[in-house]
């Protein structure tokens, strides 16, 4: 039991917690969440024993083993591997007793030495360490790397392999998918499953959080709230709690109405039939949540473009890398309305694929056949570096502003606009190097926003981010009627924004079909068949009759496949038949809705006229609801069948 006992907070003048109290169970899994700035790296630290409290005391068990992810790796000469044995500083304790007995020739002392090794399964220590490595995306070269070579990004992954790799029974983790991959962040969350201790974990992965924590902390006004269950089962909570709110009920059923429109819209146009249903279970969900979030300081949306389905690039054989491809023969369109995820390991070339796309970058061949109206909006990975950071958020946007003198932007058009971003008051005039991390991201969000892009790259957005500026971000997406490309680990931001999935993979860039779950089941089996690969090979080369069984089960697999495609060709036609339907009923209803909007419709001599609308309106939102329903089950028998 970790017992926190009317704990107050501050950071130089300011007090982040005042007079809390919370108490943890041992085994317990807790997300620490709220907003930048509130506190849950303070509180981390006073955990740790690294800052004093105020007021106030901590009260854990005598003995508890406590470790926290560093969040700073300094260079050095040590191997990757080493640096993550060096964490589990027992075993090092051992060695180094072990080469002191040995030196001084005390077999009785190297007897109990060697025991205690056993004891402590320090034998297996080398293996635990490779395998934390390679779980987290270092290749088998990179173990022998000195930790001086690797990027900040990487040494963030170091950080993390060290912080698993030390025993413990509390395990406190700050952010622990920053710079992760999806495959990274997936092998996480197993490992962290099977974790005995407790867990206090500070993220703004929502689908990370739902998969590892079992309760959460708020930190709201300064109080520490805890409530039961996952992320979303907090949302339930706190949507139900503010709901009673009459203040907030008007802006939660405004936002409930805005997805709800947005719903409609896409079952009327979503034509992949596995990532449609999948977006549309997501979005109901976020329907749900909705007003749990009707209080966030972020409300901003991208400049509206001009919706057409027209094409606004086409890249044809592409190859990209740097002295040699990464990736050859990327062929595909972004047309007007186009929404993609790319999928793949770390390395594989999907940020390299963006940057060819945004022009910062010149593929090694192919084409890019760019159409006159196209605006990129490009997000890098490390976009935040390249702010300028003497300049202040207004400084920033005017610089944008007096490249296009026809928008006539004000300086109070300029606060205005931050304001969305959460900047306000005195803080759009204070310089950028004084902001935090997640500050300085939504800053380079809002450049990216304010040129009006109309197609948008981005490669890891919510890097930095708090949990409300997530969803802000995620509605804003979903709003956004430009065309979209997204890498990113958060799966609940690609579940809501994408709707069809690009992957890539030893060096073949292809079209995945299936949503992340089918994505995620990909993961596990190609982990089990890589462990296999060894026995595999071997077997390959023991006689032509394993060959010869080999290409008798491909062809039955073929041959399954193609009956397969057979008893789901009719379902396929009529869920085709069913979107075409529903499109054109989609299209009459927004005429008639824009008939209806119209003043001059409510006259006396349009009354007959009116009658008639409202009647149909009725008899085609009647029927769409029934199309809708048969589409859906369609999507449903075909998900059965595979």
């Amino acid at each position: 039991m970790i017992s926190l006992n009317n704990i107050t907070l501050m950071r130089g003048t300011q007090t982040l917690i005042r007079d809390a109290s919370v108490l943890l169970s041992s085994g317990q899994r807790t997300g620490i969440i709220g907003r930048n700035g509130s506190g849950k790296t303070s509180l981390f630290k006073a955990l740790a024993g690294e800052i004093q409290l105020e007021q106030g005391e901590i009260d854990m068990p005598n003995g508890l083993r406590t470790v926290s992810m560093a969040q700073e790796t300094p260079a050095s000469d040590r191997s990757a591997l080493a640096f993550v044995i060096d964490a589990h500083k027992a075993y090092r304790e051992l060695e180094e007793k072990i080469a002191l007995a040995e030196a001084g020739h005390d077999d009785a002392a190297l007897v109990r030495l060697h025991a205690a090794m056993e004891e402590l399964g320090a034998y297996d220590i080398k293996n635990q360490a490779e395998q934390l490595l390679s779980g987290l995306g270092f290749s088998t070269e990179q173990f022998d790397k000195t930790v001086g070579e690797f990027s900040g990004g990487w040494r963030v992954r170091l950080n993390l392999a060290a912080a698993l790799m030390c025993p413990s029974d509390l395990l406190m983790l700050d952010e622990p998918t920053n710079h992760l991959d999806l495959e990274a962040t997936v092998w996480l969350e197993q490992w962290l499953r099977g974790y005995r201790g407790t867990i206090l974990v500070i993220s703004h992965d929502r689908t990370f959080l739902d998969a590892v924590i079992d309760h959460v902390i708020s930190l709201e006004g300064g109080t520490l709230a805890l409530y039961r269950g996952n992320y979303s089962a907090y949302e339930r909570q706190r949507a139900d709690r503010m709901a009673l709110q009459a203040a907030l009920y008007a802006k939660q059923q405004r936002r409930r109405g805005e997805i709800e429109d947005f719903v409609r819209r896409f079952k009327a146009k979503a034509s992949k039939a596995r990532q449609a249903q999948s977006r549309l279970k997501e979005l109901d969900r976020m329907q749900d949540i909705a007003p749990a979030h009707a209080d966030s300081p972020f409300r901003f949306s991208f400049p509206a473009v001009d919706a057409d389905s027209g094409y606004l690039m086409q890249i044809n054989k592409l190859a990209i890398g740097f002295d040699r491809p990464l990736v050859d023969k990327v062929t595909f369109p972004i047309r007007g309305d186009s929404r993609y995820g790319l999928l793949g390991f770390n390395g594989s070339g999907k940020s390299t694929l963006l940057k060819v796309l945004s022009g910062s970058l010149a593929p090694l061949d192919g084409e890019m056949i760019a159409a006159k109206k196209l605006r990129i909006g490009y997000f890098a990975q490390h976009q935040v570096d390249e702010l300028d950071q003497h300049a202040t958020p207004v400084e920033t946007i005017q610089a944008l502003a007096k490249k296009d003198p026809t928008l006539q932007a004000t300086e109070q058009v300029i606060r205005d606009y931050l304001g969305g971003f959460d900047f306000r008051g005195t803080r759009v005039d204070e310089r950028i190097t004084h902001f935090s991390g997640g500050e300085k991201a939504r800053l380079a969000l809002a450049k990216v926003a304010w040129e009006k892009p109309n197609l948008l790259l981005l490669d890891e957005p919510t890097n930095h981010l708090d949990l409300e500026m997530v969803h802000a971000l995620t509605v804003a997406l979903q709003e956004f009627e430009g065309a979209v490309v997204i890498v990113s680990h958060d799966r609940h931001l690609l579940a809501n924004t994408v709707d069809e999935f690009f992957s890539i993979h030893k060096g073949h860039f292809a079209e995945f079909d299936g949503d992340l779950s089918d994505y995620e089941r990909w993961l596990g089996r190609y982990a089990e068949t890589e462990a296999l690969g060894a026995v595999n090979t071997t077997a390959q080369s023991t006689s032509c009759l394993t060959d010869k069984s080999d290409r008798t089960d491909k062809k039955a697999q073929r041959q399954q496949a193609a009956v397969l495609r057979e008893l789901q060709a009719p379902l396929r036609k009529r869920a085709k038949v069913c979107e075409n339907h529903m499109e054109k009923m989609q299209t009459r209803l927004e005429a008639i809705e824009a008939q209806l909007g119209d003043e001059a419709i409510y006259s006396e001599a349009n009354k007959a006229k009116l009658a008639e609308l409202v009647k149909e309106q009725g008899g085609l939102k009647g029927e769409l609801d029934a199309v809708e329903e048969e589409w859906l089950t369609l999507q449903e028998q075909l998900e059965a069948s595979s």
